[in-house]
């Protein structure tokens, strides 16, 4: 196989979108959206959606519903509630997702199918490959704790998710989009996808004007960790390099350390909620709870945070960093690594290295000077990569070659 380190697909901001027709496609195609869960497609694919809606193609939306159902609807698309469980591998929930996703297809006879995450591309593809869909867009923001795994089950597990990429991947009309280099090296091996089916697209993208490059606050500094909380995204880690700076002498009119985001309860890694009752009571970190206003919350941050081991895709939260002109340190793993200019918009640390991290944001904490110039470098980087309209001008240009090909 050709060395893809020599030979690597064009990043978002060297990509010629300009051929997009701005009349929109001419016989009004149907497209679907598969997501694993609704708030995941708000957070993450909403304004590519709503472009492809005003360039008249019929969007329909098959995802896990939550709360968001009426939102969905009220931007005009058709949605197809999923008995998704995003972290179940039980074979009944499996297979009722293959028969929801096989009538829906069935009913509205997609002209291109959008898979997005995991469990999307593996049941979506398959069901896709099935019933004839002409096109087949498979987004990989990740490869999640499959491929982290360790043990014999991992390794079973990983076998039979290499095979069903490969039924996805063998689509005639496709195209694979990846966050990052180590993802896209990892699947193309395993699967033989063919290069010219790969683009590397570096995250979702982010709004450049709603978050806005503001001035570092005047107050004690804020050291922000934004997520779900999750062990694998470093939460314990920066806790206890929280706990480590305060044993050094940073007292709370040096720095505040916030953690915003909620437990994920369908997610066996979650943080537990003894663990927040105990960190509260110890009272070396604030817990702001999930955040709806988060341009507000970063704005109010000096240094964004994001200790992960996660299977990343690129962490949304660390590009809108980047957009609000915040340093960020993150670890030394693929997606994360790839969010930030390393030593220029931000600091790299070993992961499951609660000491390196400490030292490093303490590092930072007593330099708001660096701060300011690692936020300015991560501002410049986002609106070079990051800016969310480059990202849905790619998609639909991806949309509408693979329809001409069909």
């Amino acid at each position: 196989m050709e060395n893809i380190m020599s030979s690597r697909p064009k990043p978002i901001d060297q990509l010629n979108t300009s051929n997009i027709s701005k009349k929109g496609p001419s016989t009004n195609p149907t497209l679907l959206i598969v997501v694993n869960v609704d708030w995941a497609f708000l957070n993450n694919r909403l304004q590519i959606a709503q472009e492809a809606l005003r360039l008249g193609y019929s969007v329909h939306i098959a995802t896990g519903i939550t709360s968001k159902l009426d939102e969905l609807q009220g931007h005009g698309f058709e949605v197809h509630p999923l008995a998704l469980e995003r972290n179940s591998i039980g074979l009944i929930n499996t297979l009722r997702t293959l028969v929801q996703l096989y009538q829906i297809n069935k009913t509205i006879r997609p002209d291109i199918v959008h898979l997005v995450t995991i469990k999307p591309v593996l049941l979506g593809g398959l069901i896709a490959r099935l019933t004839g869909v002409p096109a087949i867009v498979a987004a990989v923001p990740g490869l999640g704790f499959v491929f982290m795994a360790q043990g014999v089950k991992a390794t079973i597990r990983r076998y039979i998710v290499g095979l069903l990429y490969r039924i996805t991947f063998g689509h005639r009309n496709l195209k694979v989009i990846f966050q990052n280099i180590d993802d896209l090296q990892t699947l193309t091996k395993l699967t033989e996808l063919p290069e010219a089916n790969t683009l590397l697209i570096r995250g979702s993208g982010v709004d450049l004007t709603k978050y806005a490059h503001t001035p570092l606050p005047l107050e004690v500094p804020i050291i922000l960790l934004a997520s779900r909380l999750l062990a694998e995204k470093g939460v314990r880690e920066f806790v206890h390099a929280a706990r480590v700076l305060r044993k050094k002498g940073i007292s709370e009119q040096d720095a505040r350390f916030v953690i915003v985001g909620e437990p994920d309860l369908a997610n066996p890694d979650s943080i537990r909620s003894d663990e927040l009752v105990q960190w509260t009571e110890e009272g070396i970190v604030e817990l702001w709870g999930l955040r709806s206003d988060m341009p507000q919350v970063l704005a109010a941050a000096h240094l964004v945070v994001l200790p992960s081991y996660y299977g990343e895709g690129l962490p949304k939260v660390l590009i809108e960093a980047a957009a609000c002109g915040r340093a960020v340190i993150t670890t030394d793993h693929p997606g994360c690594r790839d969010a930030i200019d390393p030593g220029i918009s931000g600091l790299l640390v070993p992961v499951r290295n609660s000491l390196a991290l400490a030292n490093a944001m303490e590092t930072l904490i007593y330099d708001p000077i660096q701060c300011k110039i690692m936020g300015d470098a991560g501002r410049a980087l986002a609106e070079k990569a990051f800016n969310v309209s480059q990202v849905v001008t790619a998609h639909l240009k991806i949309y509408q070659e693979l329809i001409d090909k069909s």
